[in-house]
């Protein structure tokens, strides 16, 4: 693919790396590619007007946007599509492989802070793009969530649980990791593979080598079956200054390996609402994380909590925010990674997000009928099986929870 940056709204006549019709990559009066007097780490702000970079255009990028442009504040996005949903609304747009430098190089230049939307993001341009302007997140969080096996081991470091694991690099290791974990098991690839791709469901009838067969990875992470009451996460931001603030935790529900439905609050006791909390704080700090951290949890039957995944980025589950809260998950990124002070994640109502799947979308015409319902499309030319399309929220008055 070859490079090139693009205004919003045009797609023809770029030269390769060209950065026609983005402004020279900063506020009035910082000069292209400069991050004078904001340097990484630094709690000084970056103010509005300048160009926040984000890689990847799906719709977590278009949605930070949205929020962005609502502060003041300009957008790049770095995809591989123009068509994709943070294109759509970026204010410009780098179409080029993750791998490519030069244009990595000229997208650098042209912002003053990058963000990222998404994990399955090549570790090494991640890297390189941190040398030359701040990433915030930085690389070391993605790193670790890029990897099941690196994740586990990281938040059990923490001293906080998760459920039994164990790494698996062949059918003898899986036998061996079967005989201390037991079954039921799930088997899951080290990278990649999410909304229940790159897992296998292991009980007393599969062969490990059957197992280790269909998972068709060099490297694998065994876990226990969790039996759990629900299924829960909480999402957390983490300012320059180490100041976080955490939305109330919210239940999940799945359909087909796919979230369907948040519920925000969750039903919770008091306590376990807290400790929730407190543990998406504790790994926050631990990652030294500038901008924001989803943090999903089982609540065992006994009520323990079991950390499962971690993703340092806006996370599906907290869309209802943009609704009932004060402060919606994707301002909050932005207050975040620009050094600005955190805005309150305060709910003034509670609310129900229902993902739009595949062909749900199309019920737009109904959706748009209902007063209270709140319709959030992602710009998506092509409803597939499976793919987000969109998501509606309805509210409520606010619980005691």
């Amino acid at each position: 693919m070859t490079a090139a940056t693009i205004p919003k709204g045009s797609t023809k006549g770029v030269p390769k790396g060209s950065t026609k019709g983005v402004p020279k990559g900063s506020a009035k009066g910082v000069p292209k590619g400069s991050t004078k007097g904001v340097p990484k780490g630094s709690a000084k702000g970056i103010p509005p007007g300048s160009i926040i970079g984000i890689l990847g255009g799906g719709q977590l990028g278009r949605m930070t946007a949205l929020a962005a442009s609502r502060l003041g504040y300009k957008t790049h996005v770095f995809c591989q599509d123009p068509d994709e949903p943070g294109a759509q609304v970026a204010a410009a747009t780098t179409l080029a492989p993750f791998t490519d430098r030069s244009a990595l190089t000229d997208f650098a230049r042209s912002i003053q802070v990058a963000t990222f939307e998404f994990e399955n993001i090549p570790l090494a341009p991640v890297r390189d793009l941190a040398r030359l302007v701040a990433v915030r997140p930085g690389p070391r969080a993605l790193e670790i969530a890029q990897d099941r096996l690196k994740e586990k081991d990281f938040v059990t470091a923490q001293g906080i649980a998760t459920t039994a694991y164990g790494g698996v690099g062949s059918e003898a290791e899986l036998g061996a990791a079967l005989a201390s974990i037991g079954t039921p098991a799930v088997l899951k690839t080290v990278r990649l593979g999410y909304d229940g791709k790159g897992q296998v469901k292991i009980d007393a009838a599969i062969r490990p080598e059957q197992a280790w067969r269909a998972l068709g990875a060099e490297i694998g992470i065994l876990e226990a079956f969790v039996d759990f009451e629900r299924e829960i996460s909480v999402i957390v931001a983490r300012g320059v200054d180490g100041r976080t603030e955490s939305y109330v935790p919210v239940e999940n529900r799945h359909v087909h390996h796919i979230l369907d439905t948040t519920i925000a609050p969750a039903d919770l006791p008091s306590a376990t609402a807290s400790q929730a909390r407190a543990i998406a704080e504790t790994l926050a700090h631990a990652l030294d994380l500038v901008g924001l951290l989803a943090v999903e949890m089982f609540v065992a039957g006994d009520g323990r909590l079991l950390v499962n995944e971690l993703a340092p980025r806006p996370h599906n589950s907290g869309h209802w925010t943009i609704d009932a809260c004060l402060t919606s998950q994707f301002e909050q990124l932005v207050r975040a990674i620009c050094g600005l002070p955190l805005g309150s994640p305060e709910r003034h109502s509670d609310a129900v997000m229902t993902n739009l799947i595949g062909d749900q979308a199309g019920r737009w015409p109904e959706i748009l009928a209902d007063p209270t319902a709140k319709l959030h499309l992602y710009g998506k030319r092509e409803a597939r099986p499976g793919r987000k399309m969109g998501h509606v929220t309805r509210l409520r008055p606010r619980s005691d929870r």
